[in-house]
């Protein structure tokens, strides 16, 4: 049930990780992860700096 790709063929899985991160991002630079890649990340719903 899941995509597979080989080496990332198909998708620049940098340029994609980047291009999350820039729009998603906030004034504090903590980065606000989107919807669809919640069940993915468990749950998280910010990423930030660890105190």
């Amino acid at each position: 049930r899941f995509v597979h790709t080989l080496n990332g063929s198909g998708v620049a899985v940098g340029r994609a990780l980047v291009a999350v991160m820039e729009n998603y991002q906030q004034a504090d630079g903590s980065i606000v992860v989107p919807d669809v890649l919640r069940p993915y990340m468990g749950g998280v719903e910010v990423i930030g700096k660890a105190e």
